[in-house]
């Protein structure tokens, strides 16, 4: 029995240019940090030839061409494990939610597999490029390579992303101060809204506009890759506050490209945050649904009516800490 958990991920600047259509005609550069909340995967030696997968849905199949879930499928297949094998998947945060948990859940697997089949820890950055592989390569998916780096790798880094497809992931100075800082003023809400599509079908309009060379588009996320490294400079140098400022930047324009960034009830719920003393913040991920981010700079006092109001918007607030050790396998016993 082998277990594995891989932490979802919150997005912190320059999010969106870490897509191939953009990096690579521009170089793409991002911060993002890794929280408490994990996507857990299993793995059991069968007795019998069949696969069985269990997630929101059970699957027995003979083999591994008959899997319906796309990534447990390709997992499989890259690794060459054609029987014999039970996976289990469990997550504390739903899938569609804008935090990344799709990308924990096959940076989760990949990890698993790796271990069941040559019980040795694999290189983070190896699950990373797989996990990347099987979404941009092998699935065609409108998707980047943040979610696998980042829930990989863990803790708050920065990610570039050179024209090659090449990725240097970035220690950010002080940042167990950030960390800290940020656990009590950057604050997170459930909407209540769980996003239908993929990420990958949301993010298919950006993608697209930048396959076909658009040039605002391209100028959209040449500033929120702006953004990204302000944020990076503002983390090292203690301008939390200023930080707050650029989240509320970052909205602004995804709002202007982005067709699923916000509806009214998400519109009123930001209006509401910034009344009450929010500097920024933003939707997390695609967009859609999911979570909203919130930068609040006040004391503690100030910060519980801000969070009473924000209950009063109809929002769940969410308690997290920074995860700092990105994937893990937390069991490992020998059949």
């Amino acid at each position: 029995m082998i277990i594995t958990k891989a932490p979802v991920r919150i997005s912190l600047g320059g999010g969106g240019t870490d897509l191939p259509s953009y990096y690579e005609k521009r170089e793409g550069f991002l911060i993002a940090g890794a929280i408490n909340k994990y996507v857990f995967v299993g793995a059991n030696m069968q007795f019998y030839k069949d696969i069985i997968l269990k997630y929101s849905s059970i699957e027995k199949v003979p083999c591994i061409y008959k899997i319906n879930h796309r990534l447990f499928r390709e997992a499989l297949k890259l690794y060459s494990i054609k029987d014999s094998i039970e996976l289990t998947s469990l997550a504390d945060i739903p899938a569609g939610t804008g935090l990344g948990s799709s990308g924990a859940f096959l940076v989760a697997l990949l990890n698993t597999l790796h271990m069941y089949k040559y019980h040795s820890l694999p290189l983070k950055r190896v699950v990373a490029e797989e996990a990347c592989t099987i979404e941009l390569d092998i699935l065609k998916e409108h998707e980047g390579k943040q979610d696998k780096y980042a829930c990989a790798f863990g803790d708050i880094y920065g990610y570039k992303f050179h024209k090659s497809g090449k990725v240097d992931v970035i220690p950010l100075i002080n940042n167990d101060i950030t960390r800290e800082h940020l656990r009590q003023h950057l604050l997170l809400f459930f909407t209540g809204i769980r996003r239908e599509k993929r990420a990958g079908e949301v993010l298919k309009y950006q993608d697209e506009k930048c396959k076909k060379d658009d040039s605002r588009m391209f100028q959209y996320l040449d500033d929120i890759k702006a953004i990204g490294l302000e944020t990076k400079s503002a983390f090292e140098e203690g301008r939390y506050d200023y930080f707050g400022t650029l989240l509320n930047k970052h909205w602004v324009i995804k709002k202007k490209y982005n067709p699923y960034a916000s509806n009214e009830f998400i519109d009123k719920c930001y209006d509401v945050a910034l009344n009450k003393g929010a500097l920024g913040g933003k939707l997390i991920g695609a967009g859609d649904g999911g979570f909203l981010m919130f930068y609040h700079p006040g004391p503690q006092k100030q910060i519980w009516g801000f969070l009473d109001a924000m209950k009063g918007c109809g929002l769940t607030h969410m308690d997290y800490q920074f995860d700092t050790e990105g994937v893990q396998t937390i069991m490992e016993e020998d059949g």
